[in-house]
């Protein structure tokens, strides 16, 4: 496994983590007594996928800018 299908699998299972944090957070806010440091949670998972999510979205300008590099 190369590092580029690693990064595309963690960024898809910190999406599943992100929307299961959502809802959590969603679920702890509507409670009679809302618990306010659950509204930070989901700021986690987000930032990584959004780390991973810049990565993926450079690499086939990269990958181009390579190729054109080598001709």
């Amino acid at each position: 496994m190369n590092a580029n299908t690693l990064i595309r699998l963690v960024h898809r299972w910190l999406s599943i983590v992100f929307t299961a944090a959502v809802i959590a957070t969603t679920i702890a806010l509507a409670q009679k007594e809302p618990i306010m440091w659950m509204s930070y949670v989901p700021l986690a998972p987000l930032a990584l996928m959004f780390l991973t999510g810049m990565y993926l979205f450079v690499l086939p300008y990269v990958g181009r800018r390579r190729r054109a590099q080598d001709a």
